[in-house]
């Protein structure tokens, strides 16, 4: 009896053993990082600026799990456009900090805003947003309309896309939930990475680089905490201010997309008739990286064609 409930009691706690072992982001785990930090009100944010030192600006926003360098081959191709590009890390991720509370609208509106007064950007950005940094680039376009000159979202999240019966649990449920996405959540982001390791990329070594995300405590939290944050809830608001505002909006979704389905497309064009929307032959949700070409043609041409 005793030996089964010693065993039981190792179980429960070891993935908040495996959490707590993990690396700290701190300034050694940083001391290799390229680009520069920011102390911002709510802690460290790590950016890079990509680019010519003058040039309209581009602002890009990154996803759920994979950090700012998720990036770096569709900046290097806007450099070429003649954009100054700068990416940066959500707390949680990368080299930035590993921030307490819940990650909502709030949360990172108010580190993006707070990196641009670091920054001296006062206006006029073309914002570009994969993934749930879709869905935070809408939030700031609908809340600061006068700073956007061009929305861009790749594959965006915030289109009321449904979730696994797991997904909803874990959730929905406090503490159970928190241990059960320690306990799982490792595993399905190795499987997930690794199914992606023989596609092209225009970042070198990019599963590698996701992977190592897991080494560092307070990311999968973090993880967490957007799904219960602001990946919660559809963002139909946010797109018919956007669409309110008159911000021109493209939208470039992944035909093989899993994560994203097409059908989020229909959505975005009832909450935005005017968005322009692009799709890419054979392209999955890291469609940031494996097709960035074709991404990179998608924008240069809406601009061209004068994106309005």
């Amino acid at each position: 009896m005793i030996p089964a409930l010693i065993l039981i009691l190792v179980i429960l706690a070891l993935p908040l053993i495996v959490e707590a072992s993990r690396k700290p982001m701190n300034a050694k785990a940083r001391s290799t990082a390229p680009g520069d930090l920011a102390t911002l009100s709510q802690g460290v944010t790590h950016y890079q600026w990509i680019g010519p030192i003058r040039g309209p600006v581009a602002v890009c926003v990154h996803g759920l799990t994979t950090p700012s360098f998720v990036w770096l081959g569709l900046a290097q191709g806007l450099a070429k456009m003649g954009f100054r590009v700068l990416i940066y890390d959500l707390y949680g991720r990368g080299y930035s900090d590993r921030i307490a509370g819940l990650q909502d609208k709030e949360f990172f509106l108010r580190q993006l805003d707070d990196l641009l007064t670091d920054q001296g950007v006062e206006g006029n950005i073309t914002l570009l947003g994969y993934s749930m940094g879709g869905a935070i680039a809408t939030s700031f376009a609908a809340a600061h309309p006068d700073k956007i000159r061009h929305l861009v979202l790749l594959a965006p999240a915030g289109m009321g896309i449904g979730s696994t019966p797991l997904i909803r649990f874990i959730t929905r449920t406090k503490g159970i939930g928190d241990w059960l996405m320690l306990a799982l959540f490792a595993r399905q982001h190795r499987k997930g990475t690794e199914a992606e390791r023989d596609l092209p990329t225009s970042v070198e070594n990019i599963v590698d680089l996701q992977q190592n995300e897991l080494r560092y405590r307070g990311f999968i939290p973090a993880v967490l905490s957007s799904v219960r944050g602001i990946l919660s809830r559809p963002q139909e608001d946010e797109h018919n201010a956007v669409h309110r505002a008159g911000i021109p909006v493209l939208a470039i979704w992944g035909r093989e997309d899993n994560i994203i389905p097409l059908s989020a497309m229909g959505t975005l064009t009832q909450w935005s008739r005017h968005a322009r929307q692009d799709t890419i032959q054979g392209a999955g949700h890291g469609l940031t990286y494996t097709h960035t070409s074709n991404v990179l043609a998608s924008i240069s041409d809406a601009l061209h064609d004068g994106l309005n």
